[in-house]
């Protein structure tokens, strides 16, 4: 089994995103300029806050009383929250648990996964282990993290808990995606009603309808384009705000800094009791966006995200929150419209307009990060693939997807339409965003332990400092969740569940093929010829298995009175790392003796990788065969101790095999055109088998691609058999095909289905 590339040596260097290269060669200019269009990203919905914090704060039985001990304890707890979350947490720690430079709750499970062997994905080989980007830490491991890798290799129900864990983080993240646009665009644009008393609020909802549409309208732009039209208005958005804040210090309240001592948050629990805790529903809408934050890092790069937080996003909302809490301190009865309420008379209407698009802007962060998230899940098994459309040529990992983009406008607009409340909207926004970082919080503890390899009391340092100020703030959430916080729970459980049905559907699909390999016995009992009339061509047999023959060959041999020349079992999966490089995406071995011609070539995809073939895989297939066939005979002339393992071949010597293999690649890549002019080829590099292969592909190539459907068992209970039957079948109809990812020509294409029950 052999690992290469047979590319062009132009074609080697996929960019994937700047927070891939190494930091040490980006020029200063260009960290600034990706700081600069991370705002329009990553930060609108972080930026966007304060016009809804207060409200949510004060919605309840919680009222401003004359020695302003309300105000300045709330103001204290959204000044340390956001500085121990958001600074401490997800800017100076967070952003240093990367996953090759890529942010979220995937990225921490990833990294456990590879260190803990955690993985849930199948065909896992130890080959993959050898990928650049699967580098684990090199120090010896800990008895703590010893004890803790031990413990969930022998509890795999552990392992699957984890699993949920994860993807009910993952979940409450996409219902955050439908939360977000909503509450941003309705608060925005309800500011009007401040001068225009009698506007009715049907035609609030009206215009905030309007806005989501042409939001969701435009992302098939792709994020780069929208950062850069998004990044001008958050810039002016928070120098609007924070200038207002210096402002309203100065003219209604200079001793709204006394506010920041952590005093205040056990004068306002001591005074208000249960009232002052359920206000903190509200505060807790402060740290909106840090989650997708550290989500959308793959984007940019970590450092030009520390940047733009640490010098513009952060300052400039403390002081938005100061000066809101200190016109307040003086307008008690203006909390319901204080964010507005507190602009200047002057510049009202240059700063709704402002505040209307950075409300837009901050939608873009969340429909980023979902859609991340969507692709993300249908690497690893556990959401119907969809239709993904890279729209950055330059940057890789920038997205779409139409599906998910209609299905989250829709929500969006049923959201806004049917609550009409901020206040509301807050309760489902403060539970969704919570759960989501105790989520976080959680796997980097583990990760403290098994990745980092440090100690037990770091990591329940960690658990603890963090852990608990998330607890205290769920726990606020989740008594409203009468009040709309049953909104992100009910869109949870259902996208789990579609996650959950869909990843087991997979599971015993894939245990179906494997239980049911065709004998390589029987196969070389068939002779060169297997039984079957050899055509001229090449036959891509797509299935699921790294290893041995699937089943739907077997219905081949018995159904089929003719075959190709040449057979490759090709086998597409996903890795447990964001990206593989284009050099290391191919691994190819030959399956019986040479006189067959069959050969497996197994395509690795890193869970961020697009998983479509539209750059030309046949040639790059048939390149890298070619080059398999040279290094065999290679290998085979230098050791001599070539052998057949069923079906694969294998070297004794593997590490000189695959150092031959990699400096042969390099400078022999000159030999691999596709056309079949004796002129063009050197005879003493393609012998015979070359030959044969490249005439083979001249007359054609087909895609054999097997449906499986998946039945329950007559003896399962009715949840399964719902689950099964009707959940699993409806979702595999109407997810993307294979040869629909491969863009196949109909002409080219040949299906097989075959039934199997669960």
């Amino acid at each position: 089994m052999y690992l290469f590339s047979a590319m062009n040596p132009s074609e080697q260097f996929v960019e994937h995103g700047i927070s891939q290269q190494n930091l040490k060669r980006t020029s200063c200019v260009n960290v600034l300029t990706l700081a600069y269009q991370s705002l329009g990203v990553v930060y609108g919905d972080l930026s966007t806050s304060p016009l809804y914090v207060y409200k949510t704060s004060f919605s309840g039985k919680l009222s401003l009383k004359e020695d302003d001990e309300e105000i300045f304890g709330v103001l204290s707890f959204i000044f340390w929250t956001f500085t121990i979350i958001a600074l401490f947490k997800y800017v100076f720690i967070m952003m240093s648990a990367d996953d090759n430079g890529e942010g979220g709750t995937f990225a921490l499970y990833s990294l456990l996964c590879r260190h803990a062997r955690l993985s849930i994905l199948p065909n896992q080989q130890p080959t993959d282990e050898n990928l650049s980007a699967y580098s684990t830490e090199n120090s010896a491991d800990t008895w703590q993290s010893s004890l803790l890798k031990l413990f969930f290799e022998k509890h795999p129900r552990f392992q699957k808990g984890l699993l949920i864990f994860v993807l009910l983080g993952t979940c409450m993240t996409i219902g955050d995606g439908v939360i977000t646009p909503a509450i941003s665009v309705f608060s925005a644009v309800s500011g009007v009603q401040v001068k225009i008393n009698q506007l009715h609020d049907n035609y609030v909802v009206i215009v905030s309808c309007i806005i989501l549409v042409g939001l969701f309208s435009i992302q098939h732009h792709g994020t780069h384009r929208v950062a850069f039209m998004f990044a001008p208005v958050v810039a002016a958005w928070l120098l609007c705000i924070s200038g207002i804040g210096i402002y309203n210090i100065f003219r209604w309240n200079r001793q709204v800094y006394r506010a920041l001592s952590p005093l205040y948050m056990l004068r306002l629990l001591k005074t208000t009791g249960i009232e002052g805790w359920l206000s903190l529903g509200g505060v807790v809408l402060s740290i909106t966006g840090v989650e997708t934050m550290y989500a959308d890092m793959g984007h940019f790069s970590a450092l030009s995200i520390k940047i733009a937080f640490t010098c513009l996003v952060y300052p400039c909302l403390i002081l938005a929150y100061m000066g809101e809490a200190a016109f307040l301190s003086k307008h008690h009865y203006d909390i319901q419209r204080s964010f507005y309420k507190a602009i200047p008379e002057a510049v009202f209407w240059p700063v709704f307009i402002v505040a209307t698009f950075a409300a837009v802007v901050g939608s873009q962060a969340v429909i980023s990060a979902t859609f991340s998230i969507i692709s993300q899940c249908c690497a690893l098994n556990c959401f119907p693939h969809v239709k993904i459309v890279h729209t950055s040529r330059k940057i890789y990992g920038q997205i779409y997807i139409p599906e998910i983009n209609w299905i989250l406008m829709c929500l969006c607009l049923a959201v806004t339409i049917g609550l009409r409340d901020t206040n509301m909207m807050g309760h489902a926004y403060g539970l969704a965003i919570t759960t989501v970082m105790f989520v976080t919080t959680c796997l980097m503890t583990l990760v403290i332990i098994i990745v980092w390899k440090q100690g037990v009391i770091k990591a329940l340092t960690c658990l603890l400092l963090f852990g608990s100020i998330e607890l205290l703030y769920i726990s606020a959430s989740v008594c409203k969740v009468h009040e709309g916080g049953w909104i992100p729970i009910l869109l949870s459980f259902f996208i789990m569940a579609i996650m959950y049905t869909w990843n087991y559907g997979e599971m015993k699909k894939h245990q179906f093929d494997v239980e049911n390999k065709v004998s390589m016995n029987k196969m070389l009992a068939l002779g060169p010829c297997l039984g079957m009339v050899r055509v001229p061509g090449i036959g891509l047999i797509f299935s699921n298995l790294v290893s041995g023959i699937p089943a739907i060959f077997g219905h081949f041999v018995t159904n089929l009175p003719a075959f190709h020349q040449v057979l490759v079992f090709v086998c597409a999966k996903s890795v447990q790392v964001p990206y593989v490089s284009e050099n290391e995406r191919l691994v190819v071995s030959r399956i019986g003796p040479k006189e067959y011609h069959m050969f497996r070539c197994i395509v690795r995809y890193g869970y961020k990788d697009m998983q479509q073939e539209n750059y030309n895989f046949e040639n790059k297939l048939v390149s890298a065969i070619i080059l398999f066939i040279e290094i065999e005979e290679s290998v085979r002339e230098q050791t001599q101790e070539l052998t057949i393992d069923d079906g694969n071949i294998n070297v004794e010597d593997l590490d000189a095999s695959q150092h031959t293999l990699m400096n042969r690649s390099c400078c022999e890549k000159k030999f691999l055109p596709f056309s079949c002019d004796g002129q063009n080829l050197h005879q003493e590099s393609y012998k015979v088998e070359s030959l044969q292969i490249l005439k083979a592909k001249e007359s054609g190539v087909t895609y054999i691609v097997g449906h499986s459907y998946a039945e329950a068992k007559k003896s399962s209970s009715i949840l399964k058999k719902f689950g099964i039957d009707f959940v699993y079948a409806f979702l595999s109809k109407n997810c993307r095909d294979p040869d629909i990812m491969l863009e196949v020509a109909h002409t080219s294409l040949l299906e097989v289905g075959m039934v199997y029950h669960v």
